[in-house]
């Protein structure tokens, strides 16, 4: 009897201290991540999420391939959970800007606008990465974008020949210009050396040579190496991965969500197939399809299947 009771108290000792533990790690959780980006891990199959420990955190983190144009210093950029919100048409009607501004840094390319589809892609910029053919579209409305949204950090990829700072680059041009008008904008550029790497991971990835290949990396890519980089967990929103356009939940979306017009597939199918100049957007999202498996990075709207 005495014995029995003895157990009995084991068992509860034991369910208390589990429960407890289960307390604890939920508590950390909700402290150190989006808890609605975790939530979402759930709904991606093949995703296994793993939360961040105080000896995993690091602190501000140097990248030394961004410099800027300014000050001529490297871009410092650590963040927890990065959103990243594609251009795709696939953003409208998805009414998860809310959710978008809830984490701690929010990712856009090259000149996708904010202002009136705040309700699908939320109304916050942490960092833009801009292509070099896109620069002449943002000097088209300079004041939104280097005065009201000062806050936001620019990174500006391109080849040499367009960034170099000798006085020829005809992009680098622009942005120092843009620098001198508004000085307290956060422009950095690319380096020749980073660019260069980037080439080689494509070639690594697919083994492809890119120039060989006759095909441009897109704003995408670059996106996304950073983001590996400077994040411990990325949510992208927006994105379809390389069988999208030909599965039977295929959706005909505009290019872009903000321009009438261009349809997504026939856009990504006309790229894939250039014999010259074109983007590979298909072969880039099965490479981004790999990463996924090996970084904390989960796609939604519409979901991806890792297998």
């Amino acid at each position: 009897m005495v014995e029995s009771r003895h157990l009995g108290t084991q068992r509860k000792s034991i369910i208390a201290i589990s429960l407890a533990a289960l307390l604890f790690v939920i508590v950390r959780l909700t402290n150190e991540v989006n808890f609605l980006l975790i939530l979402n891990c759930f709904e991606q199959t093949g995703v296994k999420w793993m939360p961040f420990s105080d000896k995993q955190r690091r602190p501000l983190r140097t990248h030394y391939g961004y410099i800027n144009v300014k000050t001529q210093e490297p871009l410092q950029l650590d963040c927890d959970i990065c959103a990243i919100i594609s251009n795709s048409g696939q953003m409208a009607g998805q009414k998860v800007g809310i959710e978008i501004d809830q984490s701690s840094c929010i990712w856009r390319m090259n000149n996708a606008p904010t202002k009136g589809y705040e309700v699908d892609v939320g109304k916050k910029t942490t960092i833009r990465v801009v292509s070099h053919t896109s620069v002449p579209l943002l000097l088209k409305n300079p004041d939104y974008f280097f005065k009201e949204t000062n806050s936001t950090v620019y990174v500006i990829w391109g080849p040499f020949r367009n960034m170099r700072k000798d006085g020829n680059g005809i992009v680098y041009n622009m942005l120092k210009k843009a620098v001198d008008s508004y000085p307290d904008a956060k422009i950095y550029v690319t380096t020749e050396k980073r660019m260069n790497y980037c080439d080689g991971v494509f070639k690594e990835e697919t083994g492809k040579d890119r120039v060989q290949s006759g095909s441009y990396l897109s704003t995408g890519w670059f996106t996304l190496i950073l983001a590996m980089d400077a994040c411990y967990g990325i949510h992208v929103y927006g994105m379809i991965n390389d069988t999208y356009c030909k599965s039977e939940a295929f959706r005909k979306v505009p290019y872009h969500y903000y321009e009438p017009g261009r349809d997504e597939c026939d856009e990504y199918f006309l790229h894939e197939n250039a014999p010259y100049g074109g983007h590979r957007f298909i072969t880039e999202k099965k490479v981004f399809a790999k990463w996924a498996k090996k970084h904390t990075i989960i796609f939604t709207h519409p979901n991806w299947t890792l297998s």
